[in-house]
């Protein structure tokens, strides 16, 4: 426990280093798109979890202060979600690198800012229009520069996109060209490793994702992400992943395929593996894939049956638990890191589960906004940790 106390304490040490000689650092340029197995992620030792340390310290809460010590030496995603002007979010984007540079560690980004997100639920907003969309992408790929950084490119961007919760047409076009266009910004510095939204593995079928992720400009990016703000298992979301990345191929390289040819996740297992063996060569060059392990620990929520017209499984579900700790050491050709990229201990949002509200009937009471921290919440995920919540022993890359 005194190690704990001990680790909060050098976390702020250090962040008060870092602001200091930022500017000194220099930059590592990425050579390609990949992410090396040996990359360290870049740790933010001012994060919410080092200040939730700081609280509970104060409040004698010793277990508390040590849990998030812990956490807080782990990587975690930046989220850049359009708050700031083009020019602002060029310059904070630039003090990240320097920061992670400064520890010699890759930062990973999610970008999030796409007009009409989250189909104006609960983390609806986004840019005005595709033009101011566009500019704020281009300033967000000025300040990675030739900095290799991972890019999250618009979580439910696709697998949410208009189609999918009452859109028009032209609302649907736009947003593929959009996100499309982001990926090709972002493709022309050297620094950005871009992976394209993929949903989870219990939502859009496998071809009708695939489907999305060439209409959205997978041929820009590195890959795809799954599992963000949710809570699918690592199998289940690595073997979801798998199948994409093949169904990708096969729709590109099959004259007159449909999305509806690929066998998906819903078949039984051995008739799918079988489908893919015979349909996509074992060669075959696949786009590559994160999945985001930051809460799927203890795997998705079954909601007690009938309970609710709308359990919102995905939204706060009580019990979960940290999962896989963030590396590119995955001992999977097509899986290049484990990440967390949802922040744990915020809010999915002021979840109802179908009922009048506004209290959440799982925790009687009302959640905290979409994004707003929960320090119940970030408790709960580091006690119900699987694997169990440790130090990361890269703290400094």
């Amino acid at each position: 426990m005194a190690r704990g106390l001990t680790a909060a304490a050098a976390a702020a040490a250090l962040c008060a280093s870092a602001t200091a000689t930022a500017t000194a650092a220099t930059s590592r340029p990425a050579t390609d798109r990949s992410l090396p197995s040996g990359s360290h992620f870049y740790v933010d030792l001012d994060s919410k979890a080092a200040h939730q340390a700081v609280t509970d310290l104060k409040a004698h809460d010793l277990v508390g202060a040590a849990a998030m010590s812990k956490l807080a030496s782990w990587p975690i995603a930046q989220w850049f979600n359009g708050t700031a002007k083009p020019a602002d979010t060029t310059a904070a984007m630039k003090r990240l690198q320097q920061k992670a540079a400064l520890q010699h560690q890759t930062p990973v980004t999610v970008a999030y800012n796409v007009p009409g997100r989250d189909c104006s639920q609960y983390s609806a907003g986004g840019a005005a229009t595709s033009q101011e969309y566009a500019a704020w992408v281009d300033a967000l790929a000025k300040g990675i520069g030739s900095n290799r950084t991972v890019v999250v490119l618009e979580p439910d961007g696709l697998a949410l996109s208009p189609t999918y919760c009452g859109g028009t047409a032209q609302q649907q076009s736009d947003r593929l060209a959009e996100i499309r266009a982001a990926a090709q910004r972002l493709e022309k510095e050297s620094g950005p490793v871009v992976y394209l939204d993929a949903g989870h593995s219990g939502w859009q079928s496998t071809g009708t994702q695939a489907q999305l992720l060439i209409d959205g400009g997978i041929a820009h990016a590195r890959g795809f992400f799954v599992n963000v703000s949710n809570y699918q298992t690592d199998a289940d979301s690595i073997r979801y992943g798998t199948q994409i990345a093949k169904c990708v191929w096969y729709l590109g390289h099959t004259a007159g395929a449909t999305a509806d040819d690929c066998a998906n996740q819903y078949w039984p297992a051995a008739d799918a593996d079988a489908w893919y063996a015979s349909h996509v060569p074992a060669k075959a060059e696949l786009p590559h894939f994160v999945v985001d392990s930051s809460r799927n620990g203890k795997g998705a929520w079954d909601a007690p049956a009938g309970t609710y017209s709308d359990a919102e499984t995905w939204c706060n579900p009580p019990g979960r638990g940290l999962g896989t700790r963030p590396t590119a050491d995955t001992r999977n050709a097509l899986l290049d890191a484990y990440l967390w990229i949802k922040v744990p201990g915020e809010s999915d949002g002021s979840c109802t589960r179908g009922t009048a509200g506004p209290v959440d009937p799982e925790y009687g009471i009302v959640d905290p906004v979409a994004g707003g921290w929960w320090p119940a919440q970030v408790h709960g995920l580091a006690a119900n940790a699987s694997p169990a919540l440790t130090f990361n022993p890269h703290l400094i890359g």
